[in-house]
């Protein structure tokens, strides 16, 4: 059985899907009474978009939770370190605090050069997912060996590209960060955060990256032969303030209309996974469909996957989660990072179950 952990973006919020991560990870180490087992022993394929990208990336480096959730602490104040006031039209933040932390953590053992996509240290099948801003195309970069862009004969090729360019492109958040321009053969090109594609939610692409045979993986895709967990950064819906519609001006609509469409098209691609797999766990997507955990147009043997989604949808009737709505739950707030790491801890102990990693009845 082929194995896909995906890995939502977010910002400061991984750390709750860390959380999550921990608990599968002692779930593993239990079961197969392995102590130091990392989740690249289990995972065949990491794909992240934005703060999941790292994740994903630090997973398949062969790293424990215990030691990314320490870098995310250590460094978070470090990452968001505030332009000055005379650049802040351009970004918010600085870049070079964010580059130096991923080319500190990702170099090469033999000589400390700079690991690129085509690394032997990745233990595993990693994507990143990036937007191309100067070619207006997502960009769903992997080491896979056989994919058509990777061709060590190619001039261009994307395993030539250093994992620390593909982090900065893949966290490039507008407005917070500036673009990263990587170098393919003899052109460069603009790229922004995965979050500006359809696939701030990467399930879909990573699935379709191991099945369709143009990837060139060709895995099997049936229910007791592809095992797919999703894990998201606790899901918000933007609002419009409560106003009279002639009382909404720009600024209301440019504040909604990102968090909008990332989070519509966020939810369409947990939606499809749910229709196309068999869906052993999720939150309700919506007081109609439900949540999805039954079959629904495909018959048992038609499903192509088994698949779990752990995510946190923030209701406001909850304490924690309404101090996380009245600050806003934006992607920044270092000082939300305890209310993140507690409700991802409350979570994990609620919701992650040793039966949910396994196709039903194994």
């Amino acid at each position: 059985m082929k194995r896909i952990l995906s890995l939502d973006g977010g910002g400061v919020k991984g750390v709750f899907s860390l959380q999550v991560l921990a608990e599968i990870e002692r779930l593993f180490r239990e079961e197969r009474q392995q102590p130091d087992l990392v989740l690249a022993d289990v995972y065949d394929l990491f794909a992240g978009t934005s703060t999941g990208a790292i994740i994903a990336t630090c997973l398949a480096w062969g790293m424990p939770v215990s030691e990314i959730h320490e870098l995310y602490m250590r460094c978070g104040t470090e990452t968001f370190t505030r332009q000055p006031w005379y650049r802040r039209w351009k970004s918010m933040y600085q870049s070079e605090p964010l580059k130096q932390l991923f080319r500190r953590t990702l170099v090469e053992l033999e000589d400390g050069s700079d690991a690129l996509l085509g690394s032997k240290r990745l233990r595993t099948l990693l994507l990143v997912v990036m937007r191309n801003a100067s070619t207006g195309s997502p960009w769903p970069v992997t080491n896979n060996p056989h994919a058509a862009f990777n061709d060590r004969t190619r001039p261009d090729c994307n395993l030539n590209i250093p994992i620390w360019q593909l982090l900065r492109g893949s966290t490039a958040a507008p407005v917070y960060f500036a673009p990263e321009a990587i170098a393919m053969g003899d052109q460069s090109f603009l790229f922004v955060d995965g979050a500006m594609t359809p696939f701030n939610n990467p399930t879909v692409i990573a699935v379709l990256m191991a099945t369709l045979p143009p990837y060139g993986l060709s895995w099997p895709a049936s229910r007791d032969s592809l095992h797919v967990v999703s894990i998201g950064t606790c899901s918000t819906r933007a609002r419009l303030p409560k106003s009279l519609a002639d009382d909404v001006n720009m600024m209301d609509a440019i504040k909604y209309l990102a968090p909008a469409l990332i989070g519509a098209i966020s939810v369409e691609q947990d939606v499809l996974c749910r229709v196309l797999g068999d869906c052993v766990h999720g939150a309700q997507i919506d007081s109609e469909i439900k949540s999805l955990e039954s079959p629904t147009l495909l018959a048992a043997h038609e499903q192509k996957f088994t698949y779990v989604r752990y995510d946190q949808p923030l209701d406001a009737k909850d304490p924690l989660a309404k101090q996380l709505l009245d600050a806003g739950a934006q992607i920044d707030d270092l000082h939300a990072i305890p209310l993140w790491l507690e409700m991802g801890r409350t979570y994990a102990a609620e919701h992650v179950k040793r039966e949910h990693l396994y196709p039903r009845g194994t």
